[in-house]
């Protein structure tokens, strides 16, 4: 692998990691401003049902395999460099962990402590051959897709991660684009298949129970988790090809910054929604689709931010600290003093 390659390997995932920042915090914001239930037959329902469509349970599926490919670069190339790969990991989940400790006070059903604990369970399968990672990653995942258990569905979205950074999936993959295109062709139609079928599920009479947990709530909820890693590979898959278009690539950019600030970007999400409903006194009385804008706002934000910030530095801020609480080093975090 020359570095080149490496380079352009990384390139997407960040983009990746930028663009699944983009539908998680859509979610998150419901429930930490305790956002107001929609009335029937107005925008808010239909954002609603947008959201439970498109959103819920594809974008962190996203994130979380990208962890996992994570993961495997980052023994990989600690190793490579005749350093002790599993030792540093495992630091690296434990500085996780604190982070997740801190930020799930603020913000309860947070993902970095699931992730911490996530990884020390999936380290011994680093050293699993691929096709086994393969194999058993998607077995255990359709067969928790089947049952909706989305907080058990990281184990094996991590697992796939692993595996598909031990098959090179994401290197010289701008030469594969006939590939990634079949793949995004038959995940599509995969998709309209059990979207339309989800749709179908859609409550009739969830706006005279105010959305209660009816039977056919939790059905059209479900089955939304489950086709959730279908929907999630068709995203991804599209976004690949689309960055295989020069101008695309180039007005996308932002996104790549901000996913390389992925773990800086994803805290700020939680300070930005807590000010914002502090200040300004948004707690209950938010609609969906103010949330929507409010969402906006914060992303704009925060990819003017992360732009700006990756020009002069070389590592976001939290970034930069969680480097140097695994490495036990102190490192420079500005460009010039890199040079």
């Amino acid at each position: 692998m020359n570095s080149i390659e490496l380079n352009k390997r990384l390139d997407v995932l960040d983009y990746l990691r930028g663009f699944a920042l983009l539908g998680i915090i859509l979610v998150n914001i419901i429930p930490l401003l305790s956002v107001k239930l929609p009335e029937p037959g107005t925008m808010d329902a239909t954002y609603w049902r947008f959201l439970y469509l498109f959103v819920e349970g594809r974008f962190y599926t996203i994130f979380t395999f990208l962890f996992g490919v994570g993961f495997y670069i980052f023994i990989s190339r600690a190793e490579a460099k005749g350093k002790k790969g599993t030792m540093l990991f495992l630091r690296r989940m434990f500085v996780l962990f604190l982070f997740g400790l801190i930020h799930v006070k603020f913000h309860p059903g947070e993902a970095l402590t699931i992730y911490a604990v996530s990884g020390f369970i999936i380290l011994p399968f680093y050293r699993a051959p691929k096709w086994g990672n393969l194999l058993f990653g998607l077995a255990m995942l359709f067969a928790l897709s089947l049952f909706s258990a989305k907080i058990f569905m990281v184990v094996p979205l991590m697992l796939l991660g692993i595996a598909a950074g031990q098959f090179q999936v994401f290197e010289g993959i701008s030469q594969q684009w006939k590939k990634v295109a079949i793949f995004t062709g038959i995940m599509f139609v995969l998709s309209i298949v059990g979207l339309l079928y989800q749709y179908q599920l859609s409550p009739t009479v969830f706006e005279a129970v105010g959305y209660s947990h009816s039977y056919k709530m939790r059905q059209f909820i479900n089955f939304g988790i489950t086709i959730g890693p279908i929907v999630s590979a068709f995203y991804v898959g599209l976004l690949v090809l689309l960055l295989q278009i020069p101008p695309v690539q180039k007005v996308l950019s932002p996104l790549k910054s901000y996913g390389r600030m992925a773990l800086t970007n994803y805290i700020l999400q939680t300070v930005f929604m807590l000010l914002a409903g502090k200040v300004l006194n948004l707690y209950g009385q938010l609609s969906y689709t103010q949330s929507f804008y409010l969402c906006l706002i914060i992303v704009v934000i925060q990819l003017i931010f992360s732009s700006i910030w990756l020009c002069f530095f070389r590592f976001g801020p939290l970034e930069w600290l969680w480097r140097m609480a695994t490495y036990f080093e102190r490192l420079s975090i500005r460009k010039r003093d890199s040079v």
